[in-house]
């Protein structure tokens, strides 16, 4: 007998899965009818298969944007008959983390995926004209791959994709789902996880996908160009795409390195994670193939070199996909998904495309146009083709080195991956970085073709020798003096500064072409240097000077590197002067005050400011401490607890009565009157005026009854300002009390009696006893120059965006 299930609500969902059988058929007819209308020499026939090409897209359009509004629908209303929105939601999340929880998901962020592919598509129609049918078919294609995973459907024993729709009771087992009313046990959905509930990660993940996504453009017009054989016009309409995808791509790398920064406590911003390589590594690549396109477009030659980057570029966001999507990386990395069965999807969808551009490469290689003239070395082709070698052999190591874990499932190996992973890519990456800084300083003074040496040798004689006076400098006043790496990186990342600094002079004479380039490329140094100082030169300042043993979950440099604070008790470390003030609650975040004061050496008190580092006590995955850091121009102070003793976490303003004296002192007895104030070591408490007409929950006054407050303000020295009102009721001739409690500063309020004749009041006030167990184990870092990180990402965003103006001509035209 079918169970009849109570209180599901089954619409939204179905109409959610009939919608991503329509997406899915829609864009595979897309592809059809876009494939043969390129392929077709008869034009009306050809515009026949374009105009059921288009209408299926359309279609197919509006079948997607329904698909994200039935699943945000089914997340934002709670329906946790759904696994999706049990897995990924709660109901105490607010409305910004619950856009996170879209996206959190397999499924979600494939549909984030699929929906800017949706976007550009769009575009592309209305803007490729001539290119749109056999660009838009590598597109569609896309689409059909990515609408498979979601499709959620079993052919002949095999699973394809995984449905945002499946019910709860579908995909988890347990005695529970043989009951009609099975949701009434179902109160709350797992919640999102806690490194995500950070606001960089509800613009980070749009971002990113938005970045994959326009990587598609760039790679179909290459391979549509080679389809057509129009071998040298597809470059024109894919450069801006290709910058736009460099842009909004690197633009996301940099989102999701201040995550790390903000939200995640390994202290850094960049530890060379798995999926950190992931996506930088077809931004390395689109960044070198949009160099060899330049030189292309300016001189014929590298022409193979540009389409190879440009192919390549595609697939490797197909590759990173599989990497973080397949669970090949485990437990490498923190924000990798858990495989779905949906490996041998994408191994397919990489395969698929990797196959088509092999096979029309081999079918139209010797078309390729072949430029008979070689490069001149004293010119800018030779040199971008240079610069563009280096960052694939960047490229290749950071793969060669991510997919360790790919090899030993293929070949059933045990490599281990590196034990540090910084130190293993730096002692690579630092010596490329030197090189790509060089060649994008010196290339901006050679011309295409061919250049006089002589006036090359004199145009970057004087930057080349003020880049030393200024590294040593630098290196002189931020201490980057321990590895000669280093200062080759500075010298080399000055230098291409300086020399890009000339060209924007070039730029303000009016030559504004040259505005692009060079201000990316000073973003991009300045980047490089910001990191380099704030990695190398970050000092872990709370040292364990009294020689605390942590116990066994600390390693040597974490006992070395953590300070014990006793909740008000003051510690020296370093120039500060640090107490740990206490925590208070908000959901299930725990956040520890902790107070800095810096003294000059007269001991006056120079600075001071109060950190709010917070950590939540998951079942899952145990402490999960987010940092908080003070922002200075020249510095950052980063502060987390790495360990704290395990409380109940509750809200301080609960809507609660507390009548009982547990874990409180004796209580005071004080006689006052509107206006007086009592004193206590932390601050005042005002009695402010009365209150005759208190809410009371389940209590009715008869007449003769009545129910006063007091309005008490509590105004602490540390500048917190808490208002209580503890009320006296009486009723049937029987009076009591209703105390107020404030648990943020453990203060106790009891109203008890009323002197007329004085206009007073008698109030007792409780402190909570001192806890032997309140303590916090935390780590503080200084982060010098770190603005320059982040002020070099901006100014080479601003490059970029430069860069697509200057191609504004060919962005309207050929989009």
């Amino acid at each position: 007998m079918e169970i009849q299930f109570v209180g599901e609500n089954l619409l939204p969902g179905n109409i959610g899965q009939f919608l991503v059988v329509l997406a899915f058929g829609t864009a595979l007819l897309s592809t059809i009818a876009y494939y043969f209308s390129t392929t077709n020499t008869n034009e009306l026939e050809s515009n026949s298969w374009k105009n059921i090409a288009r209408w299926s897209f359309r279609i197919h359009s509006f079948a997607l944007i329904g698909i994200v509004a039935a699943l945000f629908y089914i997340i934002y209303n709670h329906y946790f008959e759904y696994y999706y929105a049990w897995a990924h939601s709660s109901k105490e999340l607010p409305t910004h983390y619950i856009i996170s929880c879209f996206w959190e998901g397999q499924e979600g962020s494939f549909l984030l995926w699929g929906f800017w592919q949706l976007v550009i598509g769009n575009v592309l129609i209305r803007f490729a004209k001539s290119w749109e049918s056999s660009v838009m078919t590598f597109v569609c294609l896309s689409q059909v791959f990515i609408m498979s995973m979601l499709i959620g459907i079993e052919l002949l024993g095999q699973r394809i994709g995984s449905s945002p729709f499946i019910l709860l009771r579908d995909a988890v087992e347990g005695p529970v789902f043989s009951r009609p009313d099975y949701l009434a046990f179902i109160t709350d959905g797992n919640g999102l996880n806690p490194l995500l509930q950070n606001y960089w990660m509800v613009i980070h993940p749009p971002t990113l996908f938005f970045g994959f996504a326009a990587m598609i453009v760039p790679f179909a017009y290459a391979l549509a160009g080679v389809w057509t054989q129009r071998y040298k016009e597809w470059i024109q309409p894919a450069l801006p795409w290709a910058l736009i995808a460099v842009m909004v791509l690197g633009t996301g790398i940099i989102m999701g390195s201040f995550w790390a920064y903000e939200a995640l406590n390994f202290g850094g911003f960049w530890a060379w994670d798995p999926v950190e390589n992931a996506s930088i590594i077809p931004w390395l690549i689109l960044i070198a193939a949009v160099h060899v396109m330049i030189a292309y477009r300016s001189t014929g030659h590298s022409y193979f070199t540009t389409l190879f980057l440009v192919y390549i570029s595609f697939i490797s966001v197909l590759y990173a996909s599989f990497l973080t999507r397949s669970g090949v990386l485990g437990e490498a990395s923190v924000h990798s998904f858990t495989d779905l069965g949906m490996s041998g999807q994408l191994i397919f969808y990489i395969l698929a495309f990797l196959i088509i551009g092999i096979f029309l490469f081999v079918k139209h290689w010797k078309n390729f146009p072949i430029t008979e003239k070689d490069e001149q070395t004293y010119s800018r082709e030779f040199w971008l083709f240079i610069g563009a070698l280096i960052m694939t052999i960047s490229c290749l190591q950071v793969l060669a080195s991510t997919s360790i874990p790919v090899y030993n499932a293929i070949f059933g190996t045990n490599i281990a991956p590196p034990t540090d992973p910084i130190q293993h890519y730096n002692k690579w990456q630092l010596p490329i970085a030197v090189l790509i800084m060089l060649v994008s300083g010196f290339s901006q003074y050679l011309k295409f073709k061919n250049t006089d040496s002589r006036k090359f040798y004199i145009s970057i004689a004087i930057p080349a020798v003020l880049a030393i006076f200024i590294t040593a400098g630098f290196v002189y006043i931020t201490g980057v003096y321990e590895n000669l790496m280093y200062i080759v990186l500075v010298y080399a990342s000055t230098f291409s500064i300086l020399t890009n600094v000339k060209i924007m002079g070039e730029a303000f004479k009016g030559n504004f072409k040259l505005a692009g380039s060079a201000v990316a490329h000073i973003g991009f140094a300045i980047m490089l240097v910001g990191a380099l100082v704030a990695a190398s030169q970050s000092e872990a300042i709370s040292l364990n000077t009294a020689g605390v043993d942590f116990g066994k979950d600390f390693d040597a440099k974490n006992k070395r590197e953590n300070i014990l604070l006793w909740k008000d008790e003051p510690v020296q470390m370093e120039r500060y002067m640090v107490t740990y003030l206490g925590d208070s609650t908000s959901g299930p975040n725990i956040f520890y005050k902790v107070n800095y004061k810096e003294y000059d050496k007269n001991g006056k008190l120079k600075d001071e400011f109060n950190l709010f580092p917070n950590a939540q006590i998951n079942p899952k995955m145990g402490l999960i401490a987010s940092p908080d850091t003070r922002h200075y121009m020249l510095h950052d102070v980063y502060t987390h607890v790495t360990s704290v003793p395990k409380k109940e976490v509750h809200s301080p303003d609960d809507g609660h009565d507390h009548d009982g004296n547990e874990g409180y002192l004796d209580p005071v007895d004080y006689t006052i009157a509107v206006g007086d104030t009592i004193r206590f070591k932390d601050g005042r408490i005002v009695l402010l005026g009365t209150n005759t007409n208190v809410p009371l929950r389940d209590l009715t006054l008869a007449p003769g009854d009545f129910a006063l407050g007091l309005i008490m303000q509590v105004n602490m020295f540390s500048g917190e300002q808490y208002t209580l009102e503890p009320v006296l009721v009486s009723k049937g001739g029987t009076e009591f009390s209703l105390p107020k409690v404030e648990d943020a500063i453990g203060l106790r309020l009891n109203f008890s009696q009323i002197f007329p004749e004085t206009k007073s009041y008698k109030v007792m006030v409780q402190f909570k006893e001192p806890d032997p167990q309140d303590y916090i184990i935390m780590k503080a870092i200084v982060f010098p120059y770190i603005n320059l990180l982040w002020g070099g990402t901006i100014i080479m965003v601003i490059g970029f965006i430069l860069a697509i103006f200057r191609r504004s001509k060919e962005l309207k035209t050929t989009l």
